[in-house]
């Protein structure tokens, strides 16, 4: 099976620079969406059709399939246009073909393979669906055996025509061996002068070929052309996410606050209290608690190297979890608390007001509130250790590169730019000075020059 995403759109209602289809759900481009959608459904090869002067389109389509075929409309003149773009993929493909639009983020491999599979008895499939409001989708147009006559966009149809409901959703497939014969017949002669892929549906009628359609949701078919119904798709991603997690065996204590990427890995027995947000590349095992206004991201463009909560881990409140980090089993990381690049080892504690970054932490070592690893000097970033059943004091900078042995003890307000060994005490604040009566000394010394 081929699979050609139609990606040329500017969208220019999203009202911004950046093309359309690199706008994000749940962390991924609605491209990204729609790519891992067609390879899911074990698509033999993948084309993207963009426009002219949409590089990072064709960065992004190549990121996320496998060596896909890129081919650019030049002029923007409808989506017939828009695939026949790719006419070498066509004219050497043999086998079905099956053409998806690369703002439909929601779409399923499931249907996708049902258009394919429709294929066995028809030359032509549809996907539609039944809308609760048809207005701007094109109309199905059906004889009374339920065989499709023609696909009506919503402009050119009649009054007639606009009661019926059930709608295409742009999703087609075709066996090849006619598919550019009907590509290559389609005019242009509709209210918008544009040459209609759905056409090819009355076009193939004419020419004997067999019509069929296969239904799916209003939801999954959704596409996007505003913000406003990028935050629907968004919020419709979510509620499915969401249903996934907790019939998997988590517990969302109020799941409409909880916010997931498309690639988070939750396991059982997981207990997330409100308002925590996931963005890619996190996965979270067995009995972890993750409390309310923790934030994790486990890959972003500098790093991308995910995240990993191990099994009996508490997060939270008001825990960061960043790239690079991962967390052993029965890890605790409390309020307030960021970790970036950091291994906690099993049993090790960071409960309170603490930066580690760039850092091993070992077994059961604790880490005491308002501890920070100073892991950038400006220029360059550098790594800290911090060995196994250490203790480090509240109010402790740890100045990388530096190594603290297992079982050291750093007294609290210690500043830290040398080796400690293990097993031993380091203390690095000044001794303690006190002077008896000075303050009283001092508040009536004030006291007379402010009276003068």
């Amino acid at each position: 099976m081929l699979i050609v995403i139609l990606a040329a759109g500017k969208g220019t209602r999203m009202q911004s620079a950046e093309p359309k289809v690199l706008h994000q759900v749940a962390g991924r481009s609605l491209l990204g969406h729609v790519i891992a959608a067609a390879v899911a459904a074990d698509a033999q090869s993948v084309a993207v059709v963009i426009g002219p002067d949409m590089d990072a389109v064709r960065k992004e389509a190549t990121r996320c399939a496998p060596a896909p075929a890129i081919f650019v409309q030049t002029n923007q003149r409808g989506t017939a246009d828009a695939l026949l773009a790719a006419r070498p993929a066509l004219a050497a493909h043999h086998g079905d073909v099956v053409v998806l639009f690369g703002d439909t983020p929601l779409l399923t491999p499931a249907t996708i393979a049902a258009a394919q599979a429709g294929l066995t008895a028809a030359d032509i499939v549809t996907v539609g669906f039944d809308a609760i409001d048809p207005t701007g989708y094109g109309r199905i147009l059906t004889d009374v055996q339920g065989g499709v006559l023609a696909i009506r966009e919503h402009k050119d149809a009649s009054e007639a025509e606009h009661r019926v409901t059930r709608c295409n959703s742009g999703v087609m497939a075709f066996r090849s061996e006619r598919m550019l014969e009907v590509l290559d017949a389609i005019g242009n002669a509709n209210a918008k002068a544009e040459f209609y892929l759905t056409d090819a549906v009355e076009i193939g009628r004419t020419k004997g070929l067999r019509v069929s359609y296969v239904m799916t949701s209003e939801t999954e078919t959704q596409g996007i052309n505003d913000r406003a119904q990028l935050a629907g798709v968004e919020a419709d991603f979510q509620a499915r996410k969401r249903l996934d997690v907790m019939t998997g065996g988590a517990t969302l204590v109020a799941p409409d606050t909880v916010y997931f990427s498309h690639d988070t890995v939750i396991g059982r027995d997981v207990v997330i209290e409100p308002f925590v947000v996931f963005g890619p590349g996190v996965s979270v095992g067995d009995n972890v608690t993750i409390r309310a206004f923790t934030h994790l991201v486990g890959a972003d463009k500098k790093l991308n190297t995910g995240a990993k909560i191990g099994d009996g881990v508490e997060l939270g409140p008001f825990s960061r979890i960043r790239p690079g980090t991962v967390l052993g089993k029965n890890v605790h990381v409390g309020n307030f608390v960021e970790v970036k690049g950091a291994v906690l080892e099993e049993g090790a504690k960071a409960n309170h007001l603490s930066y580690l970054g760039d850092v091993r932490v070992g077994a059961k070592a604790n880490i005491g509130a308002g501890t920070i690893t100073c892991n950038y000097d400006g220029f360059n970033k550098h790594s800290t250790d911090i060995g196994a059943g250490a203790f480090i004091g509240s109010n402790t900078a740890l100045v990388a590169p530096v190594k603290i042995g297992d079982g050291a003890i750093v007294g609290a307000g210690s500043v830290i730019v040398k080796d400690v060994a293990a097993d031993a005490l380091a203390v690095t604040r000044a001794p303690h000075d006190e002077r008896p009566g000075w303050a009283a000394k001092f508040r009536t010394m004030m006291a007379r020059r402010k009276k003068s």
